[in-house]
């Protein structure tokens, strides 16, 4: 395991992604369910444990009470994960969720790719600017994810971010609702992915590559050999794992990505 540099912090080149402790699969509503009775509070906390056992030191999770409750606890039992917040319109608003990471000292704080993809549809992506400030005041790192890369070049020009949270592919429609719908059928087009990655490239600060797997479509072996090829010096990605379908999936995945680098650098 290597580690990046995001606005002063050692970041590991692999981030722990927590959809699958919240039952977002992805893979429709019995996927849901499923991984909802798998991830039992202590299963959340041994998979954390074992992240970090294998060289991770940084974990991407919403800013809602479950996943608050698991980062204390797993705090509690000498974890030291590095927690990204990310804002979630389910538990209020965008400011709501900012102050909810500030007060447990998330170093770091993204607002929600879902929201940005409906602020740029209706023409209201201006509303990010006091949001961004206000993590600033807060002390964390300052950044927006988003599925479509219009919201990041309108960024670049707009706002003075420490990172980009950068999805490969944009699955569901974000006109009306900017939270995901449960069992809404997805859309996975590789040709969102070189869109996204292209445009990657040319960003100003470190970007986060996440839903690389498309959510469990892709070849594990093909998604890390295209990303290794496409990660900048400072840029990490994100993948949630779902060990009920295989115990040893940290380890695998961080194996298929570091042969996936040491390929590209060889």
């Amino acid at each position: 395991m290597d580690y990046v540099n995001i606005g002063g912090k050692q970041v590991s080149r692999m981030i722990l992604g927590t959809n699958q402790f919240s039952g977002f699969s992805h893979q429709g509503l019995d996927r849901d369910r499923e991984m909802i009775r798998f991830y039992t509070s202590r299963r959340v906390l041994d998979t954390m444990h074992e992240a970090q056992r294998q060289g991770i030191n940084t974990i991407i999770a919403r800013t809602d009470n479950f996943v608050m409750r698991m980062l204390m606890e797993f705090e509690q039992e000498g974890g030291e994960l590095m927690w990204f917040a990310q804002t979630c319109p389910e538990v209020g608003p965008q400011e709501m969720c900012i102050e909810r990471a500030a007060s447990m000292g998330a170093p770091a704080c993204h607002l929600h790719g879902g929201v940005a993809d409906n602020l740029y549809l209706s023409g209201r992506l201006d509303e990010f600017k006091p949001l961004v400030a206000l993590i600033r005041e807060k002390g964390m790192l300052a950044a927006i994810a988003a599925h479509r890369p219009e919201v990041f070049e309108w960024a670049v020009d707009n706002l003075e971010l420490d990172y980009y949270m950068c999805s490969y592919y944009n699955p569901i429609p974000r006109d009306d609702d900017p939270q995901h719908v449960a069992g809404q059928e997805e859309v996975y087009d590789q040709a969102d992915r070189a869109r996204m990655t292209e445009l990657i490239q040319g960003l100003p600060a470190p970007a986060i590559h996440y839903k690389v797997l498309a959510a469990g479509r892709n070849d594990p072996a093909e998604a890390f050999r295209f990303v290794a090829g496409k990660l900048r010096p400072n840029d990490p990605v994100c993948v949630g794992v779902y060990t009920g379908d295989k115990p040893g999936m940290i380890a695998e995945n961080i194996d298929l990505l570091d042969a996936a680098m040491g390929a590209v650098v060889g």
